[in-house]
């Protein structure tokens, strides 16, 4: 087989592959009893049929295109391994010459896949964050946790409705005088100062009481996801039964007994300490890390095909519509509720989607300049972890991975982890943490 390879433009490459005779010979006889093996032709035996029954019932043509498609298939593969090139797009496919007894010719025009020049990226620096847990946070977690033990009263009879009160309140709009669907409501409760009615509607009640009826004039935004309300003027109609405040817990022992499983308040915001700490360190451990593989991916030069940038937003996409659907929703209702078409998403997401695959690139390039190897523990682990995530068996996680053909991308996954553990374990003060926390082991 002869393969010449001739650049398109920075990105895509044809190659010309050139077939013997004998091959092509080779694989119409296959291509033969492929057809024979598929088909029930009477007086023959299934796989038995021969070259000359198969023509009168098929057409010599339908012989010759399963015969291209195995040895056409056959020597693309076999041109990449030769040539070294890995395909992130499918070729476009172009006969030359395909006749018995003569060399197929062919031409294969594909994206490959971009080369990657490698910057620094061992001994890098990043900024660690300051993971000190301040009083004002222990006591803003409390004060969240008295919101939500915090009891719903009704407030006295005179008291005027202001921010963070709930109005129990029935309400009716119109536009032009003409009520419109979902418009109403009946003793609904509203809290002021949320932001879930229209601008404007909530800030038109505070300093009125209970028992109060008032017009609510507002204007829909121009983008309101319905489209027949969007930029219209309207009238709501509204009486305020009640107004509800939240009443809080004092921070003593009792409240920490219910709030919690401790006795005092001061076992409390110990236990909070910690809890918080421990999420700090996390928090900052994550953001140095992330911060040096950012370095390491600023640091190559690669020019990524626009293909590749357009396959990972569909994969967003995607991986977007099955989370919707996951809580029982569709991606179309989130798009019309969102006021977006699919394009306008696809564009939101391509900025994303191209540091995704630039960081993907760098990674493997780096696993590539290391050396780096997946071995069958790594991948088992990694099985594991999924399996955990997803509350699976191992065994059934495997199962899926292998029967959709997604082994090799799942150990490219996991050769970019370990790419990505190299460069923090290669940063500068690695060596040094891990002196220090051999210490702290010790003891």
């Amino acid at each position: 087989m002869n393969v010449t390879v001739n650049p398109v433009d920075q990105h895509k490459v044809t190659l010309t592959i050139e077939v013997p005779a004998k091959e092509v010979t080779k694989g119409i006889a296959q291509a033969v009893k492929r057809i024979a093996g598929q088909v029930n032709i009477p007086g023959f035996r299934k796989g038995k049929a021969p070259r000359r029954i198969l023509e009168m019932n098929f057409g010599k043509d339908a012989i010759l295109e399963e015969a291209f498609e195995l040895l056409a298939g056959r020597a693309y593969n076999e041109a990449l391994r030769e040539q070294e090139i890995v395909p992130v797009s499918e070729p476009e496919i172009e006969r030359v010459t395909f006749e018995e007894g003569k060399d197929l010719v062919f031409k294969a025009t594909l994206t490959k896949r971009p080369e990657v020049t490698l910057g620094e990226y061992k001994g890098l620096e990043a900024e660690k964050q300051d993971a000190t847990v301040t009083d004002e946070q222990i006591q803003e977690q409390l004060d969240n946790i008295r919101n939500q033990q915090a009891k719903m009263v009704v407030a006295d009879k005179d008291a005027k409705l202001q921010k963070d009160d709930f109005a129990v309140i029935d309400f009716a709009g119109s536009i032009d005088g003409k009520p419109f669907d979902g418009g109403e409501g009946k003793s609904y409760p509203l809290q002021i100062g949320s932001g879930n009615f229209i601008p404007g509607f909530e800030d038109q009640l505070i300093g009125h009481v209970a028992g109060d009826d008032v017009d609510v004039k507002v204007t829909f935004p121009e983008d309101y996801f319905v489209k027949e309300l969007a930029g219209k003027e309207a009238v709501f109609k509204v009486h305020v039964h009640d107004i509800k405040r939240k009443e809080l817990p004092e921070l003593n022992d009792e409240f920490a007994k219910e709030a919690s499983s401790y006795d005092t308040i001061e076992e409390l915001k110990a236990d909070l300490r910690k809890k918080m700490e421990e999420d700090a360190t996390g928090r900052a451990i994550d953001a140095y890390n992330a911060a040096l593989i950012e370095q390491a991916v600023k640091n190559a030069t690669v020019d990524i095909p626009e293909i590749m940038v357009d396959d990972r937003v569909e994969q967003m996409i995607q991986e977007l519509a099955m989370n919707m659907e996951s809580r029982g929703l569709k991606l179309d209702d989130y798009l019309k509720f969102s006021n977006k078409t699919l394009e306008a998403l696809k564009e939101e997401y391509k900025a994303n989607a191209a540091e995704n695959v630039r960081a993907d690139l760098v990674l493997e390039a780096i696993a590539k300049e290391e050396n780096i190897q997946v071995t069958t523990e790594d991948m088992n682990m990694e099985i594991f972890t999924m399996a955990q995530n997803f509350g699976a068996d191992p065994k059934e996680v495997w199962n899926i991975i292998a029967k959709e053909g997604r082994v090799s991308m799942l150990a490219s996954s996991v050769a970019r982890k370990k790419a990505a553990r190299f460069i923090i374990e290669h940063a500068k003060g690695a060596e040094t943490a891990k002196s220090e926390e051999a210490k702290e082991e010790e003891k």
